[in-house]
């Protein structure tokens, strides 16, 4: 295949998430013919340097693909803003990128999918982002990869064309949200997007995914979603900037691969979004749980 999207891999302080993330995309069919970007944060305290130098020794010498690029900042620049400064750097000299984080495992497919889908929706105006990652929700309609608003980090993908309307500006988006748009952003109320906007306001979040949706979403764009995942994220165990302990993400990823699995039409099933927000409401906590869980959070801290 010509013309392979550019990786872009974002890494911290997480050496064995790093391995686990970099081994299975050197599995992928397209690695030894891909370009591998990997961005490197600096400490954002001395508490991280021991794991941080263990990640960059690690990353200097990975091989398996066909030219890889390492840029190890010189300052802490938070996830959030060394993703967009990246991604933007990146897609802006290639036209499109496929981009990951440091605890993500994929499949060896993972990279086949990513562009397959970037060469057959090249064109369509109204899809803005790929998914390689589908949570693990039952719908009986899902028998092809399929598209739905909301988009993933998960392992994503985009095109310059898109990715130039991306701003990160909570003043601007909470202007743009009325009641009736904050309850379909939110999936019919059943997951809490809209707070996350909220939360960055406020400045208690900085992150940057929540914007992209945002983006995608009012310029009518939707989000294509494999029909089983092509990636699972093995940071729910507190060991990252916004990861929290849950399995309730946790998927099989696929070992298959179809052509004939990408639909023509761009299309939104409301079925499938019946389904997602079903999936959505059993992600609520009771409250029992929640306390409990954080009982055990801070009991683990004091060991």
């Amino acid at each position: 295949m010509n013309n392979l999207a550019p990786i872009v891999l974002f890494v911290y302080n997480r050496p064995w998430h790093t391995k686990q993330t970099v081994e299975a995309l050197q599995k992928n069919e397209l690695a030894q013919e891909s370009e591998l970007f990997i961005y490197s944060d600096e400490i954002k305290n001395e508490d991280a340097r021991k794991s941080v130098n263990e990640v960059r020794s690690y990353i200097d010498s990975i091989d398996g693909f066909k030219k890889v690029t390492i840029i190890k900042r010189g300052k802490n620049w938070g996830l959030a803003d060394s993703i967009i400064d990246g991604v933007t750097s990146i897609i802006n000299r290639y036209g499109k990128i496929i981009v990951l984080e440091d605890d993500l495992v994929t499949s060896p497919y993972f990279l086949k999918f990513m562009n397959d889908s970037l060469v057959k929706y090249d064109d369509e105006k109204k899809v803005w982002h790929i998914s390689g990652y589908t949570p693990p929700f039952n719908s009986v309609e899902i028998k092809k990869h399929f598209f739905i608003k909301p988009t993933s980090c998960w392992g994503w993908a985009t095109w310059a064309d898109e990715w130039r309307y991306f701003k990160k500006d909570t003043r601007y988006f909470l202007s743009k949200f009325d009641k009736q748009k904050i309850k379909d952003f939110n999936v019919g109320n059943t997951y809490e997007y809209y707070s996350h906007m909220m939360l960055n306001h406020k400045k208690k979040l900085n992150t940057w995914a929540i914007f992209w949706y945002a983006t995608v979403y009012l310029n009518n764009g939707v989000s294509l979603h494999p029909k089983k995942s092509f990636v699972n994220n093995i940071g729910h165990d507190n060991s990252g900037e916004h990861c929290v302990e849950n399995c309730s993400y946790d998927v099989d990823i696929a070992f298959n691969y179809g052509l004939n699995d990408f639909p023509d039409k761009i299309e939104l099933s409301d079925s499938i979004n019946r389904d997602l927000s079903i999936y959505y409401k059993g992600l609520k906590k009771p409250i029992l749980i929640r306390v409990v869980s954080k009982i055990k959070k801070i009991l683990r801290k004091k060991r």
